[in-house]
């Protein structure tokens, strides 16, 4: 694990090499990428181990430009790369793929296949008692599968304690919003119903995601715990904040300036993280 900084800086460098790595596409999965920098900041940040190999899922794999921006960060890809997102030959294609990318556990972007694939890897390192914790962060548009609840039920059966899922409750999805398209969930009453402990935090709040994880591991209860993250699509830039549909976005003049705008602002919180001085 690499030096710790400030978590809030850190969520800020991510969206800052997000912006690079869009400006340079042209096009992308802003909304998600950008709704869970602050749990991947703290993740990244400070919480996965390197002994024992802690593995990081990112069920949402659309929202991979966040996950290649921590692994930029942590210096496994190079500054070269991260402008490549998405083009022919690049080793950071539009959903994670541990074939092509270092640092990349486990290839997702299969909705509702990545919470499955942490489920099983945390209960073979639960038998194999490894020590190992699983992080895996899922869609609320993700939810929409009934793969996912397969998924919980055999968690919830197998008391995966050491296994955490992390709810983006961004409230978006491709189609509009999640209560139109689907349904508007009562998280606390359906994964309390499958006999698994919710925490119901502010997503975009790294203090709070923080203090939460602490708490988990502190108590290591011996339940499989679920953190429904409140967020906000497109946090960090106002612009698309207020967007009706920032999921993927082919940008448009005016965006791309806002990207380019925040990319410049927040360049110093990237030098920082990456222990750059002048």
């Amino acid at each position: 694990m690499m030096r710790q900084v400030d978590n809030r800086e850190y969520a800020t460098a991510i969206r800052a090499v997000i912006s690079e790595m869009f400006v340079a596409r042209g096009d992308g999965h802003i909304g998600g990428s950008f709704s869970i920098a602050d749990v991947m900041a703290v993740l990244f940040n400070k919480y996965l181990r390197e002994d024992p190999k802690d593995w990081f899922v990112l069920s949402k794999g659309h929202a991979g430009p966040a996950y290649y921006a921590c692994l930029y960060l942590q210096k496994k890809i190079s500054k070269k790369d991260i402008t490549t997102l998405n083009a022919n030959g690049t080793i950071l294609p539009s959903h994670p793929d541990r074939n092509l990318t270092p640092g990349v556990q486990c290839s997702t972007g299969s909705l509702g296949q990545g919470i499955s694939q942490a489920v099983g890897i945390a209960y073979a390192n639960k038998l194999k008692k490894t020590g190992a914790l699983v992080y895996c962060i899922v869609g609320d548009g993700e939810l929409n599968e009934g793969e996912t609840y397969e998924a919980l039920e055999f968690a919830s059966n197998k008391k995966l304690n050491n296994l955490i899922i992390c709810i983006d409750s961004n409230k978006k999805q491709v189609d509009g919003l999640i209560k139109d398209v689907s349904c508007d969930y009562d998280y606390q009453k359906l994964f309390e119903g499958l006999d698994l402990t919710v925490h119901m935090i502010l997503g975009n709040d790294v203090e709070e995601i923080d203090d939460t994880l602490s708490e988990i591991l502190a108590a290591d209860d011996g339940n499989c715990h679920v953190l429904v993250l409140n967020t906000i699509k497109g946090k960090g830039i106002s612009y698309f904040e207020d967007a009706e549909n920032c999921h993927h976005v082919t940008f448009n003049e005016t965006e791309l300036k806002e990207l380019t705008k925040y990319r410049m602002e927040n360049e110093g919180a990237v030098k920082h993280v990456l222990g750059i001085t002048e």
